[in-house]
């Protein structure tokens, strides 16, 4: 195999933790939130996810949720910032003004540490992680003591991503999370996202108000949606910032993105874990769109219903939670 490497280095003036492996590469940033940015084949010049150009790059670090893979945690929005867990209500900060909602959590915009970097014949590896502690300022707003780490390996089977919750504290965690993953479309240098289908293992879509927050009842698929679920739409075939129920397929959660053109398909199998998706394209604007695995529904907390099936999930003391992710292509 060709060259593997695992180093610190530097991307766009932000420090990089940066992984080779055969014709992949990819760039993690620990100080924006542990953000996984960058994931090309460069020996057939894709890039899969969208990075923030040199110009953009203060744009990406007030606002990281658009780029690469940035975890959320909580994820989504929670109904005027209160977070009824656990008996106690907390009250987290409205940063989205036109709903009046708290958006996307405390992750992903605070640095991370790295705690591992390393390389086998084959593969190339780090992990980044994020403690919060009492003296931690999250925990100003999120009391709860917990650490969250992600791994990212890179070899010959693509990237692999796993990630790992373990409650430090003393009370139940609500361990909620989600990925904001931004996919290009197209991630084929030249190629056009008219040639793009994709599809995602969506169930149902929720109803969502005026707030963005769901009713609690379920709507039926579009024609488009249902081409989504199953054999295929192009992404950008009308606004979309929608909430699904997860429907794992032939025991597979996953997201495909296909350039019909250049025969070559995108997999982004993220694990049964996830219980919901979210899909936003940006008002259908062509060049990303974001399928976003998410354990919960969106102000799970507040919605009357059974907690397994709205991914509604507590840690005790001392447990652990972890799933595993996979973006590779296949033709």
């Amino acid at each position: 195999m060709a060259e593997v490497q695992a180093y610190q280095g530097d991307y766009q003036g932000e420090e990089a933790v940066c992984l080779k492996a055969g014709p992949y590469e990819a760039v993690l940033l620990p100080g924006v939130g542990g953000n996984l940015i960058a994931f090309r084949d460069t020996k057939r010049n894709y890039r899969f996810l969208r990075e923030p150009r040199e110009d953009e790059m203060d744009t990406f670090r007030q606002g990281p949720g658009t780029y690469g893979i940035p975890v959320l945690f909580p994820p989504n929005r929670y109904e005027d910032g209160k977070f009824p867990w656990n008996g106690k209500t907390y009250q987290f900060p409205i940063n989205e003004p036109a709903t009046g909602n708290h958006l996307h959590g405390f992750l992903h915009t605070i640095p991370w540490e790295v705690e591992q970097l390393g390389q086998t014949e084959r593969e190339s590896f780090a992990t980044v992680k994020v403690t919060i502690t009492r003296e931690h300022p999250v925990y100003e707003v999120f009391p709860f003591e917990f650490t969250v780490k992600l791994r990212y390996t890179l070899g010959p089977d693509g990237l692999s991503q796993l990630v790992t919750v373990k409650n430090e504290g003393a009370e139940p965690l609500p361990c909620l999370i989600a990925f904001h993953t931004a996919i290009n479309a197209p991630f084929v240098q030249g190629g056009e996202a008219k040639d793009y289908l994709a599809q995602i293992t969506i169930g149902q879509r929720w109803e969502l108000n005026e707030r963005m927050l769901p009713t609690g009842k379920l709507q039926p698929l579009s024609p488009e949606e249902e081409k989504l679920k199953q054999g295929g739409v192009n992404p950008f075939f009308g606004p979309m910032d929608n909430h699904y129920t997860a429907a794992p397929q032939d025991g597979r959660n996953r997201m495909e993105l296909t350039d019909t053109k250049h025969g070559v398909t995108l997999v982004y199998d993220v694990g049964t874990s996830y219980k919901m998706w979210m899909v936003w394209n940006n008002g259908a604007t062509e060049g990303f769109f974001c399928p976003e695995p998410q354990m919960n529904l969106v102000n799970a907390p507040k919605v009357n219903l059974p907690a397994e099936e709205i991914g509604l999930i507590s840690l005790a003391p001392g447990e652990i939670w972890e799933e595993s992710a996979r973006l590779y292509t296949k033709e």
